[in-house]
């Protein structure tokens, strides 16, 4: 709508005709019988005073032919009701005066229509002649209207739907609804609609066609809705939004209705879309085709949609209608000045009934940020919203060929479907940029003609602005990227690439950095295509304070351990059933061993979820870590949760010349029942072998350490088999993993079932190496202390410096026990 005022505004143009009205020759009186009487336009409609209106003075309104709906005020809308044809300006000058009750002269009348009725194409020309009147083309107006019934075929077709807003029936429908959403939502879900829709073309067409159709009968909602309040809808027809295809109704005459009558119009397209998805509810309970509910959840995001008052959707009229100001973007300007604290005495800004301007103050504040920030990453966003959409349509262009060489012609129609869908964002996004633009510099070189200092520098700006958007939209190899499906794209994302924050070279979680990585030489390096998973170390605020490794179980005193250098946090201490082998070395020419090997039995229904870990971290020069964790898990009986866990690492930090190797080596095993005394005499002297090979590993060589733990796996499983009864033992093995700097890479784990061994995937570490520093395997330190019996364990830490002396480059330095854990 087009809101104007009485009397000539302070920069009042002239018509549009540039002929004014009643130019009468000289000498002749104002009531010459020969001069032209004022008369309305062909078309204009007199709607009367807004009811329920928002205006401390309310508007009347006005319907041109075109269909345009102005807001005149109390004065224009006398002078406008008595241009009837037979009228001079005397005349209408007394009908004015008598109805406004101030005193309205002929040459004030000739003014007003002058200034402002003739340029709004309201009365006709001087010479009898009808006006040719501009009508206002916003950005968020409907376009291309294509009328599809004239307003006497609409009043028939919508006449009998007016029954449905009887209270009851209104009632009936909002309850079957809202439960319809409820199943829909919470219980029944889309999984097996979405399947069937999209397994079966044909479904997924008709799903779109009764879509499209139910957009239609939403306006037959809003048409009978006005036709229950006793106002005349207009014409129905189709348009296009921006760019998206919408159909419209007529339903100006609403304006006489009051509050009341208007909302209910404003909502009756969504009351019918209710009736849609309750309609639909009820084909699915009679045919059982879950495809049918995608129908119910797109009246459902319709009327979300339609709910949002930012643009001119329902919600948008919902909320005009409420507050009784029809032109809530025209209010945007005045409300914004409005609040300046020198403003707040200016008329303009009181023109609204004190409820009304909050009401309408709150939607200002919330709209314009919106709208701003929508545009701004619209602009930001249409690089990667181009070259998406060309992505996107180039696979449906090969899956529509493909259709169409397979003779699926319904899937071919589902392609072409898609591609325009992909088509109609992306141009239309193209449309309110350049519109946008354009509007930019044309109201800014109107606005300063004749001013040459001011569009020296609008135009400075224009160019300032221009060259922003090249940068942005200048291809550097990044810029036009599809996005991709690992992508988070939330508000955060988009707000750091308007505002990026400080990057101080620290990785935190949940933030975008930068790093160095380093990968094998000849090895597949990971791409946005193909990323590959891998473990990140981010760095703590501040290093953990030091603390003491575990004792052995079989009481030995734990020695201190060192400081934690490290720029990610310590590993936490194994639980009651878990097993941690934890070498860390930061003393320079030396070699540190961290060993545990555990035995652990879990009873019958207790929880298996034991973990056997190995950690190895070194920052020093010319040394080495080494750790290893073996653990044998016996559940006994049966057990309803089985998740044991197998985990190494393995780092160098500021490392010369350094080793760090951390082996994992895990066997879990069922038995229907405890062992015999044979099958334990057994375990006892093999588990009694493994213990003293876990005290003089640092005399093996550790390329021969995981080959050894798995043959110590097979005798372990072989007893027990042998022990059990036929079928009743279950093997599962997490292979021998070491890792070093690097995340855990895919490993594998077996299992034997009653008949035969079965392999079923797993979780482990990889295994890994750097460079080992010169005489590292024949390291040699004292065995540490193993607690044996039931549930054997042992832990051992080595700690081995080497001689001081400098041993050159490439000689080899012969490291000297200095503690033990026994």
């Amino acid at each position: 709508m087009t809101q104007t005022h009485g009397g000539p505004p302070p920069e009042a143009g002239p018509p549009s005709s540039r002929a004014t009205f009643a130019q009468e020759p000289p000498g002749h009186g104002i009531t010459t019988p020969g001069a032209h009487l004022p008369a309305r336009a062909d078309g204009v409609q007199l709607l009367g005073t807004a009811e329920g209106s928002g205006y401390r003075e309310p508007p009347a309104l006005v319907r041109r032919s075109d269909g345009q709906t102005l807001q005149l005020t109390r004065l224009l809308y006398l002078v406008l009701e008595a241009a009837d044809g037979t009228r001079d300006l005397e005349g209408i000058a007394r009908h004015a005066s008598e109805g406004s009750g101030r005193l309205v002269s002929a040459e004030n009348v000739r003014t007003l229509m002058d200034s402002q009725l003739l340029p709004m194409g309201l009365l006709r020309l001087a010479d009898g002649t009808q006006p040719e009147v501009k009508k206002s083309n916003p950005l968020l107006g409907l376009r291309f209207r294509y009328i599809v019934t004239d307003p006497e075929r609409t009043r028939r077709i919508t006449a009998p739907f007016a029954v449905l807003f009887n209270p009851l029936i209104v009632m009936a429908v909002t309850a079957a609804f809202l439960a319809a959403c409820w199943w829909v939502l919470m219980v029944k879900g889309l999984g097996s609609a979405t399947h069937e829709a999209f397994a079966q073309p044909a479904l997924l067409l008709l799903i779109l066609a009764v879509t499209i159709l139910s957009a239609g009968f939403h306006e037959f909602g809003h048409a009978a809705a006005t036709r229950k309040g006793g106002a005349t809808p207009g014409a129905m027809g189709a348009g296009l939004y921006l760019l998206w295809p919408a159909f419209f109704t007529d339903v100006t005459d609403s304006y006489r209705l009051g509050r009341g009558g208007r909302i209910r119009t404003d909502l009756g397209g969504l009351y019918f879309n209710a009736i849609v998805a309750v309609a639909i509810m009820a084909l699915w309970w009679a045919t059982g085709f879950d495809a049918l509910l995608l129908v119910v959840v797109t009246q459902i995001l319709q009327m979300v949609r339609q709910l949002i008052p930012l643009v001119k959707y329902d919600g948008y009229h919902i909320l005009a209608d409420a507050t009784g100001v029809p032109d809530l973007f025209q209010r945007i300007k005045p409300t914004l000045l409005g609040i300046l604290p020198w403003r707040w005495g200016n008329p303009e800004s009181k023109v609204l009934k004190p409820w009304a301007r909050a009401v309408v103050t709150a939607w200002v504040l919330v709209t314009v940020p919106v709208l701003l920030f929508s545009m701004v990453m619209m602009v930001l966003s249409l690089p990667r919203l181009l070259a998406t959409g060309w992505a996107s349509a180039g696979k449906q262009q090969e899956q529509l060929a493909a259709s169409l060489s397979a003779g699926d012609f319904l899937g071919a129609a589902v392609r072409a479907l898609a591609i325009l869908v992909v088509a109609v964002p992306v141009l239309g996004v193209l449309y309110i940029v350049a519109r946008l633009l354009r509007q930019l510099v044309t109201g800014l070189w109107q606005k300063t003609r004749g001013k040459l200092v001011q569009r020296t520098v609008a135009m400075a700006a224009v160019a300032v602005l221009l060259a922003g958007l090249a940068w942005a939209w200048w291809p550097d190899g990044g810029t036009y990227r599809p996005v991709q499906a690992y992508e988070r794209g939330t508000l955060g994302d988009a707000t750091r690439a308007i505002l990026p924050v400080r990057d101080d070279g620290a990785l935190r979680q949940g933030g975008a950095g930068r790093t160095v990585a380093l990968w094998p030489a000849g090895a597949a390096k990971p791409t946005r295509d193909n990323p590959q998973l891998s473990m990140v170390l981010v760095p703590v605020a501040a290093s953990s304070p030091s603390s003491t490794s575990s004792a052995a179980s079989g009481g030995a005193t734990p020695a201190s351990a060192p400081s934690w250098v490290f720029p990610f946090d310590r590993p936490a201490a194994p639980a009651a059933d878990g097993n941690q082998a934890l070498a860390v070395n930061t003393t320079d020419g030396s070699v540190a061993y961290s060993v545990a090997f555990a035995l652990v039995w879990a009873e019958d229904g207790d929880p298996v979820t034991s973990t056997n870990e190995a950690y190895a971290f070194a920052n020093c020069t010319g040394c080495a870590a080494v750790a290893v964790g073996f653990q044998v898990v016996l559940v006994v009986g049966q057990a309803d949760v089985i998740v044991p866990q197998n985990l190494s690492a393995a780092a160098n930090y500021n490392c010369l010349d350094c080793l760090t190797y951390a082996l994992a080596s895990q066997l879990v095993l069922t038995l229907d029942g405890p062992l015999d005394a044979a099958g334990k005499q057994q375990l006892e002297a093999l588990w009694a072998q493994i213990a003293e090979y876990g005290r003089h590993i640092q005399d093996v060589p550790l390329s021969e350490i995981q080959a050894t733990l798995s043959g110590y796996k097979e005798q372990i499983t072989a007893i027990v088999k042998g022990n059990s009864v036929a079928g009743g033992t279950s093997v599962a093995t997490s292979p021998a993993t070491a890792g070093t700097s690097g995340g855990p890479t895919p490993g594998s784990t077996t299992s034997a079932v009653p008949g035969g061994p079965t392999a079923v995937p797993a979780t482990a570490p990889g295994e890994t190496f750097a460079p080992a520093p010169a005489g590292a395997g024949a390291a040699t330190a004292p065995a540490g202390q193993y607690g044996e019996g039931g549930q054997p364990t042992s832990s051992v830490d080595y700690a081995t410096p080497a001689p001081t002396a400098d041993s050159g480059f490439g000689s080899t330095p012969v490291p000297a026990p200095t503690s033990s854990a026994g």
